[in-house]
């Protein structure tokens, strides 16, 4: 069984000044859409979140550009 994170990553913290080049990783998507990792992976594969990319075999990321995009849309459809 895994341990729940208790912590907030560094990179939501200060996710309103990264700029849309830098990358974040799953922790950090899983907090912004209050989601669990299994529904990361359900809405990449609808569409709803951003694909991420590989930067090696381990080690997946998604771009903040992106997610903020998705994220701006997905706030609109509800106005």
């Amino acid at each position: 069984m895994k341990a729940i994170q208790t912590s907030i990553p560094e990179a939501l913290k200060n996710f309103d000044q990264l700029p849309d080049t830098a990358n974040v990783r799953q922790p950090v998507v899983q907090a912004l859409y209050a989601c669990s990792a299994a529904s990361v992976w359900r809405g990449v594969n609808a569409g709803r979140i951003p694909r991420p990319r590989k930067l090696s075999p381990r080690t997946t990321c998604w771009n903040v550009g992106e997610l903020r995009a998705a994220l701006a849309i997905t706030g609109n459809q509800g106005a």
